[in-house]
């Protein structure tokens, strides 16, 4: 197939677009480059640089099979303090693209979503009918696209799937994570361990999990960029349909702290800082779902697989 890729140039979707020229597909990435890196466009795939609320009817006019849209504003805390960058970044430029894709009948598209839009969850174990109530700008701006997405599926014949995903860590080979602004627990772990960081604060201890610290869902990003090959495959014409990702099991940021240790070899200083407000105890998606009606299931579930890959990412950027 020949495909689009937004925001191609940035952490998840370099993988995903490494991962379709690996399995054949004609793969053209857009990218403006403000958090993007050129040089992680993967070899293979055809560069525009540019803002895809701007390019998307010149690209797309060159019939496509499908797009990938990842391209997106993802700082919660911006979110908040600029929500404007938000609804324009996100939700206009989602529509934009969405008005060329039916202009130009392209047939498919997978959209990053992300559990944001879940808000503070009911129960600990995520179904994607869970009620859908973001506390931020950024999770209300993804849910807004969801619904557009619904309404340009049924009006329009697309065939679309939303892919809400957890804690995305890892690497793919020369392609990992590398953000100007870190907020990931993985990465910043690992900075540590290079140098870059002092220590790494856990934001409560007290919580009720085991060992009393926060419980997270990760995904490896080669075991998503897999789901967005299965979302493709099975996208049916008219249908806007939704998928949680995770692994089903929750490590706690203890776990990860440890298991970072034990990879790198070492001692990662870590502090306890005061809770942040609206930080859930335990996030944990149910994947039920994907794993029924796309045939997916991680095969990089283990926390250490996690953490080695991105660490290796990490050393290798870190000694250049």
């Amino acid at each position: 197939m020949k495909l689009l890729v937004t925001g191609g140039a940035g952490y998840v979707g370099s993988v995903n677009a490494a991962r379709l020229v690996e399995a054949g597909h004609e793969v053209v990435v857009v990218d403006d480059l403000s958090t993007g890196h050129a040089d992680a466009v993967p070899s293979g795939c055809s560069f525009v640089r540019g803002d895809i609320a701007e390019v998307a009817g010149e690209v797309l006019a060159g019939s496509f099979d499908g797009v990938l849209h990842f391209a997106a504003k993802s700082l919660v805390g911006e979110s908040m303090e600029d929500p404007g960058k938000y609804w324009r970044g996100n939700v206009v430029t989602s529509l934009r693209l969405l008005d060329a894709m039916r202009e130009h009948g392209t047939p498919r598209l997978v959209f990053s979503s992300t559990a944001a839009t879940y808000g503070e969850p009911e129960s600990t174990s995520i179904r994607e009918d869970a009620p859908a109530r973001p506390t931020n700008t950024y999770g209300a701006t993804k849910l807004a696209i969801d619904h557009a997405i619904t309404s340009y599926a049924t009006a329009h014949g697309i065939a679309a799937t939303s892919l809400r995903y957890f804690n995305v860590a890892g690497a793919h080979g020369a392609f990992g994570e590398r953000h100007a602004v870190e907020t990931h627990l993985i990465p910043i772990v690992l900075q540590v361990a290079l140098g870059q960081r002092d220590q790494v604060q856990i934001f409560g201890d007290d919580w009720p999990t085991e060992d009393g610290t926060c419980v997270r869902d990760y995904i490896h990003v080669t075991d998503l960029a897999d789901a967005h090959l299965l979302a493709l495959e099975h996208a049916v014409a008219g249908e806007h349909r939704i998928y949680n990702l995770g692994n089903g099991t929750g490590f706690s940021v203890k776990q990860v702290i440890d298991t970072c240790r034990l990879v790198t070899g070492h001692p990662v200083p870590a502090a306890v800082a005061p809770r942040r407000a609206g930080d859930p105890a335990s996030l944990v998606a149910s994947s039920e779902r994907a794993r029924h009606e796309l045939g997916w299931r991680p095969q990089r579930a283990e926390l250490d697989t996690i953490v080695r890959d991105a660490w290796e990412f990490a050393r290798q950027r870190h000694t250049g």
